[in-house]
């Protein structure tokens, strides 16, 4: 599990002395390329560095009194609108990454950073860093306003990188590449060895040479900031051996607790998390609304698709009111939608919630998975990443008249072993109640009774309320639910509603 902290320190670079003339020789994107083909090729060699004061021993708090020195280390000018930071090594970052930016020599030197007396101890004499480098690279753009340069993407730990759209702060994450991410074998990270910034205008191309044990990659990419921030991404697989558990596009995030649960989270806000809902459409036509959980125990879903339209994971309240949390500011946190390019062929949209009871671990993981394994050799996924401002209505407009905008469930009062469940519904277009057929279907030992569809009028405006009751069987533990809204003549007015109901503690979720 990646903690919420390796999150909050932003994106460092590395340059490493003794490989400067290597990552020199890479100057584009094709040269990248096939630097990661030739790693795929050869046996894995770890690359790891021995940090020296005061960069060893860095835990969070004296971490982040570290900072890059202004026109030395920070706001480097890269092209365009584009400027850089480099950030220090330590605390969860040992990994060098070697970084080429265009017009700049780096190498590591100890008066690139200012230390912040109160959080770090400096020894009397500082240590040679020869062989020492950064860890990522930030980069910054006038992205909200044009007199100030923003944040926009940082990349850092592992092959983690983030990006932000207008008016947003950081919240997921996505990664180059994920492997055995869910098990059964232990998950490998897989690192990022070098960062090239090929050009930049109004918009970035750069390149993450990715290393791992059983595979290397080169993930190029373009960004462009906006209202929607996107990157134009192509990763280029070279695994060692046969995987079968490779996850493409992987996006991380957090979710503790909403109105749908757990019960076991007791907390003043209504809602924390960074994402609350994995959508997908899938390419049968469908848009699919699964609610990410919490759940008791580790669990793995998976949506088997081919030729997928696109996935990716929802902040879907956009207001305070959702969450009450001034300082973290959940209502401002991203979303991220994963759109292929070409044919993905067959495969699934893979989900893996892990239990959490704070909102420091991120604990979802959403990718895409081949059927077939990938062998030794080439393999390409192009992909658009957009980064979105938090609410569903950045999402790609799927055409149904009606929008889920809010779940929830608790205790049914007259039946103590029922669980309630409540789906609401904007309309975007009127749909009179009669016209409305749902359809519920449930495995795992539960009924479902009590369905019944009505408007809330006087206390929301346009919005129609699906309600049940989820009564599980003896023995029952957990069952899937899929909640689908036709009309009088077959035709979807909504997304298909998907979740995983577990037996937890209170009956709940």
């Amino acid at each position: 599990m990646i903690t919420r902290r390796a999150a909050l320190t932003g994106a460092l670079a590395l340059g490493l002395p003794a490989g400067l003339a290597r990552a020199a020789d890479r100057a584009t994107p094709e040269a990248l390329i096939e630097a990661a083909r030739a790693r795929g090729a050869r046996p894995y060699a770890p690359e790891r560095r021995v940090l020296v004061a005061p960069f060893e021993g860095l835990d969070y708090d004296s971490y982040r009194g570290i900072s890059p020195v202004a026109g030395k280390a920070a706001a480097l000018p890269v092209g365009g609108v584009f400027r850089a930071d480099l950030l220090p090594p330590g605390w969860l970052f040992a990994d060098p990454v070697e970084v080429r930016l265009p017009g700049h020599e780096l190498r590591f030197a100890h008066d690139l950073f200012t230390h912040d007396p109160a959080l770090v101890d400096l020894p009397a004499r500082l240590p040679d860093p020869e062989g020492m480098g950064f860890s990522g690279m930030r980069l910054l753009a006038p992205l909200n306003r044009p007199d100030h340069w923003d944040e926009v993407l940082v990349l850092q730990g592992a092959s983690y990188f983030r990006a932000l759209a207008q008016g947003t702060v950081h919240g997921l994450s996505a990664r180059g590449l994920a492997l055995g991410t869910g098990g059964p074998v232990p998950e490998e990270f897989p690192v990022t060895r070098e960062i090239h910034v090929f050009e930049a205008d109004t918009r970035v191309t750069l390149g993450c040479l990715i290393d791992s044990p059983r595979a290397a990659a080169a993930l190029i990419a373009t960004l462009t900031p906006g209202a929607t921030t996107r990157m134009s991404c192509a990763l280029h697989l070279f695994p060692r051996e046969v995987l079968a558990d490779a996850g493409i596009a992987p996006l991380t995030s957090m979710f503790q607790h909403n109105a749908l649960g757990p019960a076991r989270i007791d907390d003043f806000r209504p809602a924390v998390h960074d994402s609350d809902v994995l959508v997908i459409d899938n390419g049968g036509g469908e848009r699919l609304w699964r609610p990410l959980a919490n759940p008791a125990r580790v669990q793995m879903s998976s949506f088997l698709d081919a030729h997928p339209r696109g996935f990716g994971l929802l902040q879907s309240p956009a207001g305070f009111e959702a969450f009450h949390d001034a300082e973290a500011a959940y209502h401002r946190r991203p979303s991220a939608w994963v759109r292929p390019s070409g044919d993905w062929g067959k495969g699934a949209v893979m989900l893996l919630e892990i239990p959490t009871r704070d909102e420091f671990a991120d604990n979802i993981v959403a990718f895409w998975r081949p059927e077939a394994p990938l062998g030794p050799g080439a393999h390409r996924f192009d992909y658009e990443l957009d980064w979105l401002p938090p609410g569903a209505g950045a999402l790609p407009v799927a055409a149904y008249p009606l929008a889920p905008v809010r779940a929830a469930s608790g205790v049914e009062p007259n039946a103590r072993e029922g669980r309630l469940f409540v789906l609401d519904f904007a309309q975007r277009e009127t749909v009179a109640i009669g016209a409305i057929r749902p359809e519920i279907v449930a495995t795992g030992g539960v009924r479902i009774e009590g369905v019944a569809v009505y408007p809330l009028r006087g206390v929301a405006a346009d919005t129609l309320r699906l309600s049940f009751v989820l009564t599980p069987e003896a023995g029952a533990e957990s069952a899937e639910l899929r909640v689908s809204l036709p009309g009088e003549r077959g035709q979807a007015l909504a997304p298909v509603w998907l979740y995983r109901w577990t037996r937890a503690e209170g009956g709940g979720v």
